[in-house]
């Protein structure tokens, strides 16, 4: 079955900032390019900016353009002007703002990259940003990232604010006006539950798991997952091994996470020296042999949703190349589709996997 599979997050921007060609299809432990993508019968993906919680103010801001510049090099000039460009192994590729685009772009054998700005603080207090953003394609904006922000409340924050700033209700009622979705990836609770209580149009929870099912703070819970839905919005299950297994979590903590981020830091700071490059990519490949939740886990996280959220609140926003280990089994974009083989087997009907695979996603865009 031929399936629009729309994956609602990933950190291509970070990668492309660091140097990686998207249309090459890239050695292992690289979890996404356009090869990958056209391989795995991946119709589109949310590209989304990452603005580190480290930077305020005017730096982030600037964070987000150069990602923003990043991206339109490698997949084509302009947010919404149909320009395609040929990559490795026949993939054409357009930069889609609307489902009309992208579903037009799927006819034409062309893959869609939407935008998206994961962290509103490069919107500083300034409503005027976001009409920028808007204007480059921005399609999504996730209110906050690692720390608590000038918006909102994280939920690996320290609850500053109670949940919502002032501002950030504005911020909220102004995206709500302009077709911006709000994502509640990353927020505390108490910022979930303010969001929903005043929005007037869906919201999405891009990227994460069940946290009936796994302990972990960035895991949504079955009651703002229900409310979530019930508004009609829709949830993105992640293929993050921290979020799939509290088990896999709790070996992984400390030491095992450590390192890695202290891997990673070089290669961060110098993106083109080849030996940081080189020792970022062997630590990755290095925790494919640590024991590690695979597809069925997800499948597990994803059936949970559906139970709580109904067949149409549920899609799948992987995380990939914002996080440096997979689910077993998922190790990049072009394995995709064992989710869907797998959850075929659990009796889902091929109306159902074409929902959960991209359509729902693609109804709020």
């Amino acid at each position: 079955m031929t399936m629009f599979i729309l994956d609602a997050h990933c950190d291509a921007p970070s990668q492309m900032l660091r140097l990686r060609d998207y249309s090459k299809d890239n050695p292992a432990p690289a979890q996404v390019d356009f090869p990958k993508m056209l391989r795995g019968g991946v119709a589109g993906s949310i590209f989304a900016r990452d603005i580190p919680a480290s930077l305020h103010g005017d730096a982030a801001t600037r964070h987000a353009f150069t990602l923003l510049d990043a991206l339109e090099a490698q997949v084509g000039a302009g947010a919404g002007s149909g320009a395609a460009r040929t990559a490795a192994a026949g993939a054409r590729v357009s930069i889609a703002t609307t489902r009309e685009e992208a579903l037009a772009n799927w006819a034409a054998g062309r893959l869609s990259i939407f935008i998206g700005l994961e962290n509103g603080s490069a919107i500083q207090e300034d409503l005027t940003l976001l009409d920028t953003l808007r204007e480059r394609g921005v399609r999504y904006v996730t209110l906050t990232h690692s720390q608590d922000n000038q918006i909102c409340d994280s939920c690996t924050g320290e609850g500053t604010h109670g949940g919502l700033t002032s501002f950030g209700r504005e911020l909220v009622e102004k995206m709500n006006a302009d077709g911006v979705l709000v994502d509640l990836a990353h927020c505390a609770d108490t910022t979930m539950a303010q969001v929903l209580d005043m929005s007037t149009v869906p919201v999405v929870y891009t990227h994460g798991c069940c946290r009936a099912l796994s302990s972990h703070r960035r895991n949504i819970s079955d009651s703002l997952l229900r409310r979530l839905a019930d508004g009609g919005g829709v949830a993105g299950m992640s293929v993050y091994p921290p979020f799939l297994s509290d088990e896999f979590r709790s070996r992984y903590d400390g030491p095992v996470s450590d390192a890695m981020e202290a891997a990673e830091a070089p290669f961060i700071a110098n993106p083109s020296s080849a030996s940081a490059r080189a020792e970022w990519e062997a630590a990755q490949l290095r925790m494919r042999d640590f024991p590690r939740p695979g597809v069925e886990e997800v499948c597990d996280h994803i059936c949970h949703a559906v139970n709580i959220a109904g067949i149409e609140g549920v899609g799948i926003g992987t995380d990939y190349d914002g996080i440096e280990v997979t689910a077993a089994g998922l190790e990049d974009v072009s394995c995709l589709p064992l989710i869907f083989d797998a959850l075929s087997r659990r009796g889902f009907t091929d109306d159902q996997l074409e929902l959960l695979a991209g359509r729902n996603f693609l109804r709020l865009l």
